[in-house]
Formats: structure tokens, sequence, C-alpha cells
């Protein structure tokens, strides 16, 4: 039986990872500075990861959420520990589309309303209402269509307020580094202007921090950098360190009732115990602190890089605007030089998610590569 084919594939087999390195069949050694779509937050085959999970698989793996599961509480009050985001109330699921969903869907019973708010070159996911709020019309089937999501352009304060006077959004969701968009970034006045219209026209502000939270951005998520209070913070990728684990972080002005969200999968042991050991990671090893370190660094060096027309992003979630298209240049890269690198919907963009357990020493080899090629 043929697999559906929806992905073009790189002739890459990796057999085994650790640290920021992954093996191929080919035998080559090749720099992970993707970490597999932002998802690999504490290198491949971190000891503490492993060490967490096959002490869980040994007594109990999953059981639904009809019962109690004290790892849920303890994952909840470590993250409020780590983000210093106080009295949230947090519900696990799998993945980021299915935290953004439940954001959305969330939204819509507590306000009442409808309508979506979301922004140019924004990607929230592929379920029904994540991926009518994504600004990629190709992944957008019929069915999802019918969502009432209104698109701005990311930053224009006047269309946002003149859009929420008409009290009917249920929510305003942004992410305050666009992933697959291309790592534009909002100003502070205008992520303050979405927590002030939200609250005045009594929508919801939703946080997709899918990509950018759990550290990547050099703070726990992205939004800090604003000084702002979402009502609804979305997270995945980076919080299971590839185990499937998603979450979202709700207000207390939003109350709870029995069988308004659910999940099969999430919250589940394991998932658990894979989220506890990248919060025990980047607690000792200081990983937020030096995600920002690291990126500041990144940028100081790439100014000097032949083609670069704009260093994009923070922390350990970068970009490089190139005056050409990249997709030549990434299969180099991994061809030629065994280095893993992402692309966006801006052609033009590299982008560069490592493990942030990255070093200067593997961003010093990638920056050699990228002068030889060019």
């Amino acid at each position: 039986m043929p697999l559906f084919d929806v992905y073009p594939l790189y002739d890459v087999t990796p057999v085994r990872a650790k640290g920021v390195y992954v093996y191929g069949h080919d035998r080559k050694k090749y720099l992970d500075l993707y970490g597999g779509h932002a998802v690999i937050s504490i290198g491949h085959q971190n000891p503490v990861y492993n060490r967490r999970l096959k002490r869980q698989i040994s007594k109990i793996g999953f059981y639904s959420n009809a019962i109690q599961n004290p790892l849920q509480q303890q994952l909840a009050d470590e993250i409020e520990t780590q983000s210093g985001c106080k009295d949230y109330q947090l519900f696990m699921c799998s993945s980021g589309a299915e935290a953004n969903e439940n954001a959305l869907k969330l939204a819509s019973f507590h306000t009442g309303k409808s309508k979506i708010v979301a922004f140019k070159n924004a990607f929230h996911g592929r379920t029904s209402a994540a991926v009518a709020a994504t600004d990629t019309p190709k992944i957008i089937a019929p069915l999802n269509a019918q969502q009432e999501v209104i698109f701005l352009e990311f930053g224009d304060e006047d269309a946002l307020a003149d859009t929420l006077a008409k009290e009917d959004v249920c929510a305003v969701i942004v992410e305050a580094i666009q992933g697959v968009g291309g790592l534009d970034m909002p100003t502070k006045s205008f992520m303050k202007s979405i927590e002030t219209l939200c609250k005045k026209h009594k929508s919801c502000f939703i946080a997709d921090e899918v990509q950018s939270g759990f550290g990547r951005s050099g703070k726990f998520f992205a939004f800090q950098h604003y000084d702002v209070t979402p009502d609804i913070i979305a997270m995945a990728k980076g919080m299971g360190n590839g185990f499937p684990v998603g979450g979202i972080f709700v207000h207390p002005n939003i109350e709870p009732w029995y069988g308004m969200l659910g999940t099969t999968f999430g919250g589940n042991h394991l998932a658990c115990q894979a989220s506890l050991a990248v919060l025990e990671v980047l607690k000792k090893k200081s990983l937020v602190e030096h995600a920002a370190a690291l990126g500041a660094a990144f940028e100081a060096r790439a100014k000097s890089i032949q083609g670069v027309t704009k260093i994009k992003g923070r922390g350990l979630m970068l970009g490089l605007e190139f005056d050409f298209e990249v997709g030549e240049l990434r299969k180099k890269l991994i061809y030629e030089h065994q280095i893993f690198t992402g692309g966006s919907s801006n052609k033009k963009l590299l982008r560069i998610l490592p493990p942030l357990t990255v070093q200067q020493k593997h961003f010093d080899r990638f920056f050699n590569a990228l002068e030889q090629l060019l």
C-alpha cells in the first residue's frame, strides 16, 4: 500500500540522533538546526527525558482522563513557576492544532460569539477552526471555510479597533513571532492594543505559543516580551521534546464546566513525564537564558553574511532573509554540508529552530558553510 503522498521529502533517512545531531542511514552526521519544526527543545536522546519516560512506562503509560492523574497537577504547577503565569488553569491535549482548536472553541463558549480575528501570514494549525484562522488558502477545505474568520494586516491597530467595535468577535489569535509565516513580530503598541481592545469589547485574547513557547524566544513565552496578559495561551511543539504534547493555559476569568472540552490522549502519564523532563532541563541548564544570549550572538554574526537583507526573530527562533529564494541553498546545506535548516511561506527566508542546547560552535559551522556556499 502506498503512503498518501502529501510531503515533499529530502533524501535523508535518520536512524538515530543525539544532542544536536541526527545520524542518517548513509552514515553521515547531520547538524540539526531545525529541531523537527522547533519540536526538539532539550536535544535528541536527552538522558533526563529518556530516564523519566522509561521509568513511567514501566509503571503505567496511559489511562483516560476519567481518573486522577497527579502528574497533570505537577506539570501545571511547574509551568506556572517557570513561566510566571500565575493562577491560570491548564487543559492538556496532544498537538498545537488541537491546542488552538480548543482555545478558539473555549473563546466562543465564553463570549457567546462566533467570529475570529487572525492576521495575514498567520499559521495556527490544520484542524477545523485552526486552519480557517491560518492565512494559507490552499490548505483550507470548503468545510473549513464556513468558519467566520477576518484576516487583518499584522500590526494594523485601526482595522483591529474597527473590527472589534462590531462586538461580534469571540477571539483575536496572534503569534508573538510568526512561525511558518516568516518570523515577523508585532510592535509593543500593537500587542497592547490587542489586549486593551479585547477587554473593551469582551473578546478573548489568544496567544499562539505553539512554536515560540517553552523558552525558544529567550523568555518562557514570546508574548512576555510585550508585557501583556492573554486570556488563553496555546502551547505544544517544544513542550514535549518529540512526544505529542499540547495544552492551553486558561485565565481564571474563564470558568469551566464538565464536558466543555475533552481529549482522549491529552495529559496521559507519558505526555506529562515528557513535558516535566523538558521543564527539568530548561531549569537546570538555564536554557531560556541561553536561548536569549545565543540568539544575540547569532544576530551579530549574521550581519556579515553576503545577501542577507533581514535578520528576523529572537532567541532561538531565528530567520535569515536573503535577496533570493533559498530552496536550493537549503538543499546544498543538507547534501553538501549535512546541516538541517527550515523554510517558510516566505521563499527567501531560511529558518533556524535548533534544540535549545545548541552551542556557538554549531552556529560557527553553519556560518562557515553559508559563507562557502554564497
